[in-house]
């Protein structure tokens, strides 16, 4: 696949993925990656036209449509000199259409990242004595360090001990589940960001950090300065919620409601107006949670519940000039005062085919107006 000014590198391989040869990289037609955000997996889609040479027809259609184990797929996108990991994860599903009146055959493959392979085995029952839900993290994502993720795991801001003369944690179900079971328990997600090198994988459990150094600028109705094909925006009030846990008196066992703010260090406001909430949501279950769980269970809620502000558009990465990338902020230029300003990505969906790599993004945030007086280019 050829496309100006940029180099597209497929790694692919059971086990070990090794760069592929030229003939595959020919048959290569379209390419599909979503990253997402939250705990959300990222994905991905690969089609290839097939001849009866091609070492990809071999290694799949040998198998007789059944499953292969563990093919790893890496693809990087290296534009301007840097390199941009866009999936590293492994193949889930793959399917070959025969060609019509002897045409080439059709293959199409199907994955999701790395945090896939933790939900192969069911290890429930593994104790954790005296071990917080942040060490547990740790522990159980030590495993994978033989695929090259590295663990980046955060404390909670309450975190919960547990004495093992009181009880010991049992894990629940798979790796992967237990891991989100734990992150939204604390308030936190988890999810597996490819990179920043070919072959190496972050595996984030904390926070969703919504602070950093911004992506240079979506610019739009900006006449040269415009980087952006479309760009649409809508304001949805009904999506803001506040809500309220219950703690119980230790003494009286009397229920004392609290508030939760959708405001955090690391989840600040990046609207400068948001919509008046609508909806007050009483999360009654929470009075028989630990004081610390029941507030990251109201943090968690008023986080899923904060944005106010959406827009979605595509892009032309040549002319955008960098790959843009879901869970970090990146400014907005040209769309009047209400919408300019920063937002976080939500989700970004890169396509690429046969001289031409474009992008559809959405972004959130969780009122109009900037908060920033200027958005840098």
């Amino acid at each position: 696949m050829a496309i100006k000014n940029l180099n597209l590198t497929l790694m692919i391989g059971p086990g070990v993925p090794l760069p592929a040869p030229r003939e595959v990289m020919d048959a290569l037609s379209s390419v599909e990656v979503t990253q997402a955000s939250g705990d959300e997996e990222s994905g991905f889609d690969l089609t290839f036209t097939l001849d009866k040479r091609s070492p990809l027809s071999t290694l799949f259609l040998i198998s007789g449509g059944a499953s292969i184990p563990l093919v790893r797929v890496i693809l990087v996108a290296t534009l301007g000199g840097s390199a941009n990991v866009l999936i590293d994860g492994v193949v889930t599903h793959h399917q070959v259409e025969p060609g019509a009146n002897g045409g080439p055959s059709t293959l199409k493959i199907q994955g999701k990242d790395l945090s896939a392979v933790m939900g192969f085995i069911d290890f429930s029952g593994l104790p954790f004595p005296a071990m917080p839900p942040v060490a547990r993290a740790a522990l159980i994502l030590a495993k994978y360090a033989w695929l090259g993720i590295i663990p980046m795991t955060i404390p909670s801001i309450a975190e919960d001990l547990p004495i093992p003369t009181d009880r010991i944690p049992l894990q629940i179900d798979k790796d992967l589940d237990y891991l989100r079971l734990l992150a939204r328990s604390c308030g936190h997600v988890f999810y597996i960001e490819p990179g920043p090198k070919p072959g190496v994988s972050v595996a984030y459990w904390g926070p969703e950090i919504r602070v950093g150094a911004p992506q240079p600028a979506l610019s739009i109705d900006m006449d040269a300065h415009s980087n952006v094909e479309s760009l649409s925006f809508r304001y949805e009030t009904d999506r803001k919620e506040i809500p309220i846990v219950f703690i119980q008196e230790s003494i009286s066992k009397a229920p004392i409601p609290i508030p939760i703010p959708d405001v955090t260090p690391l989840n600040p406001p990046l609207g400068a107006i948001p919509p008046l909430p609508p909806k007050i949501t009483l999360l009654k279950d929470t009075a028989n949670l630990s004081i610390p769980g029941a507030l990251m269970r109201g943090i968690t809620y008023a986080a899923e519940h904060s944005d106010a502000v959406f827009a979605n558009g595509t892009l032309d990465v040549l002319r955008y000039g960098h790959v843009l990338r879901s869970r970090r902020l990146v400014g907005v230029r040209g769309a009047g005062l209400a919408f300019d300003g920063l937002y976080y990505v939500k989700k970004v969906t890169h396509q690429l085919e046969r001289g031409r790599f474009r992008q559809s993004f959405e972004l959130a945030r969780n009122g109009v107006v900037s908060t920033v007086p200027r958005v840098a280019a």
